[in-house]
């Protein structure tokens, strides 16, 4: 067991390492899964097998003890025997294999089941949700407020709450379902969603919005116009490039593409049932619905709430809600 254990282990190093240096297209997910499950059979069989073995070895070790020592001393030896308490704890003790598999059992389940279910922590890579979120901010999701959804297939076992309007969700971006992505909720199944001349509008009615003092982006060392907007009863900051047209260029054939009209001055979506359509806070630098269509409610992953790190500025800890 010991030889393919250590199969089993190197396979699962080269695998996550490849996949943290990004040699694979890896799913954490089910890496995590599979850990879960390889670990927990280990677990069982050193309940069920493994440790009845060596208590029954530690026995008969301490039983042959007890038949050497009396035989000693019907010779006429006793208290010369020698000590056998170290080997027999040598004999209970776990293979370096167990603990490597059964040991990090439990540790490994909680985790599965946190990340699965409850919390799983993000981390942003780009600016596409600026001034809300920055770069580098690591963030926690709710898995559970959307739905209870098995890990791996993502398929909702227990309802729960329906993304609303404004919500910052995370999901599977529909062109490639290995990645994640995260933009704000602005259209839910059977919204009108318009941008036009770099305005919101649901359902003929245009966002309220305020004009805000402009953003400093430290990363691009620019300006750029900011606006205060309310949607859904939350109230957040958008930006905008005064460089940038309102014409949306580059767009990707996609379900239900027939539901939107493009222009020159921006675009008309209608949401499809058990679709989102989904933006950006930074609406000038974000790849989102206006160009690559709409998010399956299957995609759904959960819902970003609270900003538990940013190593580069620990002022950005706390919710964004």
């Amino acid at each position: 067991m010991s030889a393919i254990t250590a199969v089993v282990l190197a396979a699962f190093a080269a695998y996550a390492g490849a996949f943290f240096f990004g040699y694979v297209e890896g799913n954490f997910a089910l890496l995590l899964m599979l850990a879960t499950v390889i670990t927990g059979l280990y677990w069982v069989a050193e309940k069920l097998v493994f440790l009845p073995q060596r208590q029954r070895d530690a026995q008969r070790l301490q039983q042959a003890q007890g038949d050497r020592a009396a035989a000693l001393q019907q010779q006429g030896f006793g208290g010369t025997d020698v000590d056998m308490e170290p080997a027999r704890q040598r004999l209970l003790m776990q293979p370096w294999w167990l603990d490597w598999t059964a040991g990090l059992f439990p540790v490994i389940l909680a985790v599965f089941v946190l990340r699965s279910f409850l919390f799983e922590p993000f981390k942003i890579p780009s600016g596409s949700m600026i001034p809300t979120l920055r770069v580098g901010d690591l963030i926690l999701v709710n898995k559970f407020h959307y739905g209870i959804r098995l890990p791996v297939f993502n398929t909702k076992v227990i309802a729960n709450n329906e993304p609303q309007r404004g919500d910052v969700m995370v999901f599977r971006y529909p062109p490639q379902p290995s990645l994640d992505y995260i933009k704000r909720v602005v259209g839910v199944p059977g919204d009108e969603v318009a941008y036009l001349n770099k305005q919101l509008s649901i359902n003929g009615q245009p966002v309220p919005r305020s004009q805000e003092p402009e953003f400093f982006d430290s990363d691009v060392m620019r300006y750029a116009k900011q606006f205060g907007e309310s949607l859904g009863g939350r109230n957040y900051k958008t930006l905008n490039d005064e460089d940038r047209p309102a014409f949306v260029s580059g767009t990707t054939e996609f379900a239900y593409k027939d539901n939107c009209r493009y222009s020159v001055e921006g675009v008309v979506c209608k949401v499809p049932d058990g679709h989102y359509f989904m933006m950006g806070d930074n609406r000038d630098n974000s790849l989102d619905s206006r160009y690559w269509g709409f998010v399956p409610e299957a995609n759904i992953v959960g819902k970003a709430f609270f900003v538990w790190m940013n190593f580069g500025d620990l002022g950005r800890i706390g919710s964004f809600e």
